[in-house]
């Protein structure tokens, strides 16, 4: 999990793939809380669901993003993924509602 302000949001991505399906991914830059070196970090967004959770948050909230890492060999070279799979507001708390708030 990466806590963080989200700074910007960079371009929506969209392409099919080479079996004909449609794909988009979109990625945000994330200034995270608590550490004092490579501060910045990009996380990407793969998948219709998972870009439209990106909408409602705006550049300057404070955020909690769960991400999954990952690498891959390509050429005897390394490279890292950093993939977002939720992200919210951190404040943001659900209201529960008791029974004597109910009208029955």
């Amino acid at each position: 999990k990466i806590t963080g302000k989200l700074v910007k949001k960079l371009d929506r991505e969209t392409g099919t793939s080479n079996i004909g399906k449609s794909w988009e991914k979109m990625s945000i830059l994330i200034e995270q809380a608590g550490t004092e070196y490579n501060k910045e970090v990009v996380v990407s967004f793969f998948g219709y669901d998972k870009v439209k959770s990106l909408r409602d948050i705006q550049e300057g909230s404070d955020v909690s993003v769960s991400i999954n890492l990952s690498s891959r060999e390509f050429k005897g070279k390394y490279y890292h993924n950093i993939d977002g799979w939720f992200i919210a507001k951190m404040g943001e708390e659900t209201v529960a509602v008791s029974n004597e708030d109910m009208p029955f």
